[in-house]
């Protein structure tokens, strides 16, 4: 199950929504930085999940019968959630990052221009510290759950890892002992 499922179906833990709410519920907690989330499936995904029995349609929003769609989970929602969730806990995948293609070439630079890219992207990894803090102070003043805070918590401890690996880095080019 992918992440965007089991992110929907923890949202809708809460109580009954209509795909938009989901939506900015999880634009809110800045899923789409940390869950690889595809805003425009969510909607295809309720529909899925209601098919399933995950979910249920509890109302369309207004008493003509044309407005969005509001889905509730449902005990097996619930129970597929909790599972998955955990899964979600012990499941070690590696991190994708365009970053680590770029190492597997940085003998095809010159030792001028290595150390000008990692420069460069240490710099980028400081700026980054500082949008961190904005995402976070946002998230707070629009009530977004606490525990949201150790998504941008993990991403700054990796953003340091790097950043700590790439000041090292550029020590050793220096050196000469990388490449």
């Amino acid at each position: 199950m992918s992440s965007t499922r089991v992110l929907i179906l923890g949202v809708l833990l809460d109580g009954p929504l209509h795909g938009y709410e989901v939506r900015k519920k999880l634009e809110l907690w800045g899923a789409q930085h940390w869950a690889n989330v595809a805003f425009g499936s969510i909607y295809h995904a309720l529909g899925k999940m209601a098919e399933e029995g995950l979910l249920e349609v509890v109302g369309d929003g207004r008493p003509s019968g044309r407005g969005r769609t509001v889905y509730a989970i449902t005990p097996e929602g619930r129970a597929e959630f909790d599972r998955r969730l955990r899964e979600h806990w012990s499941a070690i995948m590696p991190i994708v990052d365009p970053f680590q293609v770029a190492l597997t070439f940085m003998d095809r630079l010159s030792k001028a221009d290595l150390l000008a890219v990692v420069r460069e992207r240490a710099e980028r990894l400081r700026a980054g510290f500082a949008s961190f803090e904005r995402a976070r102070d946002a998230k707070r003043a629009a009530d977004a759950p606490r525990h949201v805070d150790e998504c941008l918590a993990l991403s700054a401890a990796e953003y340091r890892a790097q950043l700590e690996w790439l000041e090292q880095a550029v020590e050793r080019v220096e050196r000469g002992d990388i490449p």
